[in-house]
């Protein structure tokens, strides 16, 4: 009898408990990191106020609409770190859209790249088309969105875009009092780009900013009501994490799911200062749809904190703002400090740069190495990076999908079913 026959069953026996022991080792190491990733803040706490949270099941179909100049970086950040957590795929660019849906052009499918589909979250900067969305997201997807006090934004847009606009590009001196003095000398409503100049939040929803509402006073109102029966939460920037209890109750998340840091911010030698009432008075004349948008928008959502109950919000943003700091005591070793981006010694957290006048900061991890903790890493990593790493992570796992089912004919992407946007109320 051979050697193999005799001693097969012992060796087969030996390697299945060997694979056993390691299988179990792994098992345990993750939950141990997972528990030690997540010890040091507590679970989510209804606080007594408003529907239990634990009551529904985490809703994973999510269409942010990620405007710009409005903090909807450190939104898309942590949808990011969520769809991640929660094996969740992202709908990503194409690449030859870059790390946008081919922004300014309206949206399209077919910007999404194909290793991304079927999606359930998407995140990254469109120009709102409802019929394509549909075409690509579930039924069951929520749209949400954030808007930006117009005054702040212009400001911000104004030092962002000034190597990209040509509207501001023209303007001597970068002077933003003598653009709004004379806009339509600068201005020009169809070239490329245009659209930072002037109503950007309107175009970034679809709308038409050129429209006057003095001349069309009908348009406004019209487009505000398909704004709302699209968006069931329309965040504000300037109280974003009032925001973010509204949006961890439509959505049913826990507080994990709603931490950040904040992101694409500007060094304060690269914001511009706007005392003047006459220069306010200006840039809310200029963009006057946005301004009226942003109006109407801060009022619903203040009836949507009523509903809520302001004591109950209060609590849960003490709550959340605790955690947000245990976060960055975890990560940091306390309050994280903003480096520019050449101080910043791990290249893949270094911030995109607009132009040599603007000086977008960002953050550093303890130690000259790589950080070996992946959940502070995310928390941090750029939009560009954090977008080509879920490229890259989502084709990988398209690859082996592909290779496990290459002995099947090939079926082909099916549509999803046409369907309506539905708002949750």
């Amino acid at each position: 009898m051979s050697y193999s026959l005799l001693h097969g069953p012992k060796m087969i026996s030996r390697k299945k408990g060997f694979l056993l022991l390691i299988l179990a080792f792994s098992t345990v190491t993750l939950l141990f990191r997972q528990s030690a990733h997540l010890s040091w803040f507590p679970k989510s706490s209804p606080f007594g106020c408003g529907p239990l949270l634990s009551s529904r099941p985490k809703h994973t179909a999510v269409a942010f609409l990620k405007t710009h100049k409005t903090a909807s970086s450190t939104v898309q950040n942590l949808l990011f770190r969520f769809a991640e957590r929660h094996n969740v795929t992202v709908a990503l660019p194409h690449h030859a859209c870059d790390h946008q849906f081919c922004y300014p052009r309206n949206f399209s499918a077919r910007f999404v790249h194909p290793y991304t589909l079927p999606p359930r979250v998407i995140a990254s900067h469109l120009r709102f088309n409802g019929g394509e969305l549909r075409r690509l997201m579930p039924n069951d997807t929520i749209y949400i969105t954030i808007l930006r006090e117009p005054v702040g934004m212009f400001e911000s847009l104004f030092s962002y875009y000034n190597q990209y606009c040509p509207a501001f590009k023209r303007v001597p001196n970068g002077s933003m009092e003598a653009f709004l003095d004379e806009p339509y000398r600068y201005y020009r409503p169809h070239e490329k780009f245009a659209m930072y100049a002037h109503n950007t939040m309107v175009y970034d929803l679809g709308g038409d900013p050129e429209r006057n509402p003095d001349h069309d006073p009908a348009y406004l109102p019209r487009f505000v009501r398909q704004v709302e029966s699209i968006f069931s939460l329309v965040m504000l920037a300037e109280y974003f994490d009032e925001s973010l209890v509204l949006l961890r109750r439509l959505l049913a998340w826990d507080l994990e799911d709603v931490l950040y840091v904040k992101l694409n911010m500007r060094s304060p030698e690269s914001k511009l200062n706007i005392t003047s009432p006459h220069l306010v008075e200006q840039i809310r004349a200029w963009n006057a749809l946005d301004a009226r948008l942003y109006d109407h928008f801060n009022t619903t959502f203040w009836r949507k904190m009523g509903e809520v109950g302001q004591d109950c919000v209060r609590k849960e943003v003490r709550a959340l703002r605790q955690a947000c700091g245990r976060l960055a005591q975890h990560c940091f070793g306390g309050q994280p400090q903003l480096r520019p981006a050449m101080q910043i010694k791990n290249k893949e957290l270094r911030p995109w740069q607009p132009s040599a006048k603007v000086d977008i900061v960002g953050y550093d991890l303890p130690g000259s190495g790589p950080p070996s903790d992946e959940l502070c890493l995310k928390l941090v990593m750029p939009e560009v990076q954090y977008s080509r790493y879920l490229l890259r992570k989502q084709s990988l796992k398209n690859r082996r999908r592909a290779a496990a089912h290459r002995s099947l004919s090939p079926r082909g992407l099916l549509r999803p079913p046409r369907h309506p946007i539905t708002k949750v109320a």
